[in-house]
């Protein structure tokens, strides 16, 4: 019986001292690389949620100027969906996004406009 209690107190004082270190951790994003060398993987819980950001408004920005308004809005919402960032302008600016930049179709032609 003391045996059980005392495997009872030890289970409470490691959950304790986990949500302690979890919560020291706060809104400061560490890479794996720093936590595997600190030995903190408080920062391992944290997940990565994407910024969420209107696709079809951003779109429509950005294929306003296209001759091909409906073909730019597919291709640029595919994109979009993935990357979840649409480049400044209407033209160009692919720096600023780099994912949207890369993507190819099967042809190995540029997808995104």
């Amino acid at each position: 019986m003391k045996l059980l209690l005392i495997l009872l107190i030890a289970i409470l004082f490691i959950q304790a001292f986990v949500v302690a270190e979890v919560s020291s951790v706060g809104d400061t994003e560490y890479s794996l690389s720093q936590e595997n060398a600190g030995g903190n993987f408080g920062g391992l819980l944290k997940k990565h949620h994407p910024k969420k950001i209107n696709c079809n408004h951003e779109c429509a920005r950005r294929c306003s100027k296209s001759s091909r308004k409906k073909i730019c809005h597919r291709a640029c919402k595919s994109c979009c969906a993935r990357c979840h960032c649409v480049p400044p302008g209407t033209y160009g600016n692919k720096e600023h996004c780099p994912c949207y930049a890369n993507l190819r179709t099967h042809g190995n032609k540029l997808k995104c406009p």
